[in-house]
């Protein structure tokens, strides 16, 4: 009798363990499929009332011209008068919406397109916050020095990189990591940490 127990157990377990993934894999495809077609709708419902077409049609066909689009976007800013418009418009929607810069930093970080971002130039730290005599650290990234010798680093929140802190600090307490990259950072940010021990390796 132990032993069907014990047989039960371990094959509901392990049937557990194959399908909850798959669910939970399904949910989150799902979410992102309903975050989009929500975005979307305005344009969905003008699509459907024009040409009659059934809505999953419709989602479609705005989901292939936005992309359409971002690709003739795309294509205007790699020219010379494409980025002239495009370092024009950044300087006014930086200052109509401050978080318009860390959220298209992050953006630029997660797609591997970032040699303009000054992220990209920034380096990888590990930084003891609390002061010297602590052993406690926390990733962090330096965006500027100073010529008093100090440092401001940008502290991201995982999952969410795109929050986080902003330190002044003695640069005694910052650590480098000359072959840790910016890009390798973010991703370790955004899984929470993971990846941390072959991102500060020497």
């Amino acid at each position: 009798m132990q032993q069907l127990n014990l047989f039960i157990r371990k094959a509901l377990i392990g049937g557990v363990l194959i399908i909850l993934p798959i669910a939970i894999i399904g949910l989150v495809f799902q979410w992102a499929f309903y975050f989009v077609t929500d975005l979307i709708q305005p344009l969905t419902d003008y699509t459907q009332a024009q040409y009659g077409l059934p809505e999953l049609v419709a989602d479609g066909i705005v989901i292939l011209i936005i992309l359409a689009v971002c690709f003739v976007v795309g294509t205007v800013v790699s020219t010379g008068i494409g980025k002239w418009l495009h370092s024009h418009f950044d300087k006014y929607l930086v200052r109509l919406a401050p978080g318009y810069r860390i959220v298209k930093e992050i953006v630029s970080q997660v797609f591997g397109d970032a040699k303009d971002s000054p992220f990209a130039k920034g380096e990888v730290v590990r930084v003891q916050l609390f002061g010297e005599h602590c052993e406690t650290t926390v990733t962090a990234l330096v965006t500027a020095k100073h010529e008093d010798g100090t440092v401001t680093i940008f502290m991201p929140t995982g999952p969410n990189p795109t929050s986080g802190n902003i330190y002044h600090l003695p640069e005694k307490l910052v650590t480098y990591y000359p072959e840790a990259t910016v890009e390798r950072m973010m991703k370790s940010i955004i899984a929470c940490g993971a990846g941390s021990d072959t991102l500060f390796t020497r």
